[in-house]
């Protein structure tokens, strides 16, 4: 049997005239996140943390920011992929754990709607999704909410 972990990290900007989507959902805020795609933070990391595990680059070599087919992209797709590559070298995922970084907006009340989201797209139950949240105690660009920062650690399992 063989298991392997990876992590994952994002970063993006905020910026006025942006929907702010984080976890597969859009939450209400003056703010969103900036990007190629929609910007999803979140997402991303578990993304990055993904191929991370399997050796197989990160998010902007198998989706480039370049690239006019992930314009605006919904983040869900690119999960989506990204565990139908991890699917097809015969790993499952056992579980997410991720933090997120920002000031504002306060989580905790869209927990529950991401682990559905996160959960779903990788097959597993909600209780396998762990999303928490902190603020940078007003220090740095989250602090000064110019931005908002995922990290993410996944385990993954050889199905037999």
């Amino acid at each position: 049997m063989s298991y392997r972990i990876g992590s994952g990290v994002d970063f993006h900007q905020l910026a006025e005239g942006r929907e702010l989507w984080i976890g597969g959902i859009q939450i209400p805020h003056h703010k969103g996140s900036l990007g190629h795609s929609d910007a999803d933070v979140l997402l991303h990391a578990i993304c990055d943390a993904l191929l991370g595990a399997l050796s197989l680059g990160d998010i902007g070599i198998h989706f480039p920011n370049t690239d006019p087919a992930y314009r605006d992209i919904d983040s869900k797709i690119l999960l989506r992929r990204t565990y139908e590559l991890i699917s097809g070298k015969g790993y499952k995922v056992v579980n997410v754990d991720s933090t997120l970084c920002l000031e504002a907006p306060k989580i905790k009340p869209w927990v529950p709607q991401m682990q559905a989201v996160i959960a779903g797209i990788l097959q597993v139950g909600n209780s396998d999704v762990s999303v928490k949240a902190t603020t940078t105690e007003k220090m740095g660009f989250a602090g000064r909410e110019e931005g908002l920062m995922a990290y993410a650690t996944v385990l993954l399992k050889k199905e037999s």
